[in-house]
């Protein structure tokens, strides 16, 4: 995972892939569960949904060479409804770790040397259940 770990992590305009600043290598995307890929607490009532936008920055952004980790809060005595609503939207992952603290997300990697310095950290903030559309 570390050998080639790209830092996009997104929590809120759809992007093409080569608008990020992002080189043409495979990437690690590690994304936040409810209120970014699904509504906020709609498990509680026995449903998640997907968020506006999703699909669509998959598709534009994801691909099936990169690696997908989802990191969430939730408990994981609920992950069949998150992992129902994921593979019948076809939003594809490679692992997702439940039962995690419910504070901020820290990742400190190191600048690659190519090219003068590759940056290999990037974060993306948006707003609860905003979704990926304005990303």
């Amino acid at each position: 995972l570390c050998s080639h770990f790209i830092w996009v992590l997104i929590f809120g305009a759809i992007m093409n892939r080569n608008d990020f600043p992002l080189k043409d290598l495979v990437k690690t995307w590690i994304f936040d569960l409810d209120g970014t890929l699904v509504v906020h607490n709609g498990y509680k009532e026995g449903v998640d949904t997907l968020l506006p936008g999703v699909k669509e920055f998959y598709e534009k952004n994801v691909t099936r060479d990169d690696y997908i980790l989802i990191v969430t809060a939730r408990f994981s005595k609920f992950k069949g409804i998150a992992e129902k609503c994921l593979l019948d939207n076809g939003i594809y992952y490679d692992r997702i770790i439940y039962d995690t603290p419910r504070g901020e997300r820290i990742l400190i990697n190191d600048r690659k040397p190519w090219d003068g310095g590759l940056d290999t950290a990037f974060s993306y903030n948006i707003d609860r259940n905003e979704g990926l559309g304005n990303i």
